[in-house]
């Protein structure tokens, strides 16, 4: 059986700092392991180029599942040749290998068929378990499907059905929440968003630019003014249903232990930064969450990792997880706010998706999921 797996996982001096994609695929391979299945897993890990980087290796990767799965994990030094034949060869039933990055090959991200067909040698049926690289037409996503049985993991399907129920039938009303620093990153979001939500808020560093585009004084605050004309044309199509800060907290400096103020949306002081939603904005926004059906969530709303201007995104995940509300909560700096907040257990669905998670919001299809719905036709 080869699992393809996103087990790109931040590492810190050699460590993993970060273990929520190896535990989101957990599911999949327990469930494979136990029906005694011989699994190869393979993934890609940061952007080596197309060559071995040590600092890329998987084999952290290796430990951590061998700990999370409580039984033997091998690890093969490379994913393709004469190590990754040996090991899926000594492969007993209920027994596990992880490959080598994927990417230390420049045929994993050329999508090369050479290197697609040396990977799916290993196994007899393809599992695309990785959603999170299922955006990319890479050899260990799209290519290998074309020479084995695909079908999705559970991890897959989770996603999947978590987007198709906030997105394609949402239970109304349908609330949307989009943040982050970039409204040219996040144009597509919110045009694909607009005609389905009954309300979208907006927050982030992303509505200072709307601010600008409408005359408002912003201060000191970032503003992507090449984005400003885009701005305008997302604002008029959105209408009522756009809903941005009423207030702002500032401060001189993104620094901890900055003095903080707090202004009327639009009237910033020279000098100061709007750094997070104010307390009128989070009760807002809570308000409007509380009377969901659905929540759709990307982005966090202030600088959360600094505890001053962390609260407007506390406060609205606190009423995010206290409603009745299907929430969906997707983008890694989102999952990793809530993570942060100890609240990550708290909504119906958190997204490990990153890329192909905001990609799918955009209305694209992704080439990872296209595979697995030719193979299933």
């Amino acid at each position: 059986m080869l699992v393809r797996e996103d087990l790109n996982v931040p590492l810190k001096d050699g460590a993993i700092a970060d273990d929520t994609r190896v535990r989101a695929a957990l599911p999949t391979l327990r469930g494979l392991l136990e029906k005694g299945a011989k699994v190869i897993v393979m993934s890609h890990l940061g952007r080596p180029k197309g060559r071995p980087a040590p600092e890329f290796t998987l084999r952290p990767v290796a430990d951590r599942l061998r700990d999370l799965l409580g039984r033997e994990v091998s690890f093969a030094e490379d994913c393709v040749g004469e190590p990754a034949r040996t090991a899926a060869a000594r492969l007993g039933e209920g027994q596990l290998v992880l490959l080598e990055n994927v990417r230390f090959h420049p045929g994993e991200e050329a999508n090369d068929r050479d290197f697609a067909r040396q990977l799916a040698e290993l196994g007899e049926i393809f599992v695309n378990d990785a959603f999170a690289a299922s955006h990319r037409a890479h050899a260990s996503v799209v290519g290998v499907a074309e020479f084995l049985p695909a079908y999705a993991g559970d991890l897959m399907l989770a996603e999947l059905e978590a987007l198709h129920r906030a997105l394609d039938e949402p239970r109304r009303p349908l609330v949307a929440i989009v943040g982050g620093a970039k409204v040219s990153s996040k144009a597509g979001v919110l045009r694909f968003l607009l005609p389905k939500v009954d309300a979208l808020l907006v927050g982030g560093a992303m509505a200072n630019t709307f601010f600008k585009a409408d005359g408002k004084e912003v201060g000191a605050s970032y503003v992507e003014d090449e984005a400003l004309q885009e701005t305008r044309a997302v604002a008029e199509m959105g209408g009522d249903r756009l809903v941005l800060p009423i207030d702002t907290v500032c401060a001189p400096k993104m620094e901890a232990g900055q003095p903080t103020r707090v202004f009327p949306a639009g009237e910033i002081e020279p000098g100061w930064m709007i750094l997070d939603i104010g307390p009128e904005t989070s009760a807002l926004f809570a308000e409007r969450v509380r009377a969901a059906g659905t929540v759709v969530w990307n982005g966090p709303l202030g600088v959360f990792e600094i505890p001053e201007f962390s609260e407007g995104t506390k406060a609205v995940a606190e009423a995010v997880a206290n409603s009745d509300a299907f929430s969906l909560l997707g983008g890694g700096d989102t999952a990793a706010a809530v993570e942060q907040m100890g609240m990550a257990g708290s909504f119906s669905h958190v997204s490990t998706g990153g890329g192909a998670t905001l990609e799918y919001m955009e209305g694209k299809e992704l080439p990872g999921v296209a595979v697995l719905k030719e193979a299933e036709g």
